[in-house]
């Protein structure tokens, strides 16, 4: 079962340090020869070499000038960005506001042919309604302090989720029973969204399944997350989004998808368990 995300962001953090120390030493430099080299100040070096702080793109093509491997820079660079983009927090994705994210992923939503998408808290984002994304959106906003452009990324939102209803895709949605009572938004947004629920599951190209709360479990609730096809998998955390892309990582998220694709309930039954929850709406 998927063991924490963060420690595979971090070990590609490692491996690109360890690139950089390699390189020193077999350039026969020490920490404090290589830092003078840079112009840096003594410890920077050894701080980098320890994967104690992230390196830029400028201080990778010095280190690799003041080692003679500068044919190695470019290499290193895409490799450092790599490990950077696998972990972001939520408040620098969200810096200017939510709008550009739901923009910017619009791509890799259109390319995805099989989305297999577990949520254990709230609704996934391609199956909420503007109501409900209204009241989670400026929760989000509230909670992180970033700038408030709820309507206009609720909008790009939409827009994004309309690869459900167009094109060459598949859906394997996953609930928790429990987020059908989440109160995210007000009665009425609620409501509308768990209609939504049930209007959405009679798509052909839709399979939803409900996680009854007293099922008898084989997988532990876990993180949220979206695997797109089998080239990547979106782990959500309450302070960051963690991109996986390494086979054997994506291999054990959806090992835990099909697992807990076993627990699920799906039609008639699936039904019954929104209307309940929609009865629950005051």
């Amino acid at each position: 079962m998927p063991t924490s995300p963060l420690s595979s962001a971090q070990a590609a953090r490692d491996a690109v340090a360890s690139r950089l120390q390699g390189l020193m030493k077999d350039a026969g430099l020490s920490g404090h020869e290589l830092a003078a080299r840079c112009g840096w100040h003594k410890s920077k070096s050894s701080r980098i070499a320890r994967g104690k702080t992230p390196p830029s793109d400028a201080d990778i093509r010095a280190w690799c000038v003041a080692c003679g491997s500068e044919d190695q820079a470019a290499d290193i660079i895409a490799a450092s960005r790599n490990a950077e983009s696998m972990y972001v927090e939520w408040k620098q994705i969200h810096r200017d506001g939510m709008r550009r994210i739901h923009e910017r992923t619009v791509p890799l939503y259109q390319r995805t042919r099989s989305f297999r998408v577990y949520a254990s808290n709230v609704m996934p984002g391609m199956l909420r309604t503007a109501g409900y994304a209204t009241g989670l959106l400026k929760t989000i906003t509230a909670f992180q302090g970033t700038p408030d452009d709820v309507a206009d990324a609720v909008r790009a939102r939409v827009d994004r989720s309309r690869v459900i209803r167009e094109g060459d895709h598949r859906f394997g949605l996953l609930l928790e029973e429990t987020v059908l009572y989440y109160r995210v938004s007000d009665d009425a947004a609620m409501a509308e969204q768990l209609e939504h629920l049930l209007t959405i599951m009679g798509q052909p190209n839709v399979s939803l399944g409900i996680i009854p709360a007293r099922a008898h479990r084989t997988v532990w609730p876990l993180e949220a997350f979206y695997a797109f096809d089998d080239q990547q998998v979106a782990v959500e955390t309450l302070t960051a989004e963690i991109n996986l892309t390494a086979p054997g990582e994506i291999r054990t998220y959806l090992r835990a998808f099909s697992e807990l694709s076993q627990t699920a309930v799906r039609g008639a039954p699936a039904r019954a368990l929104i209307a309940k929850a929609l009865d629950a709406v005051g």
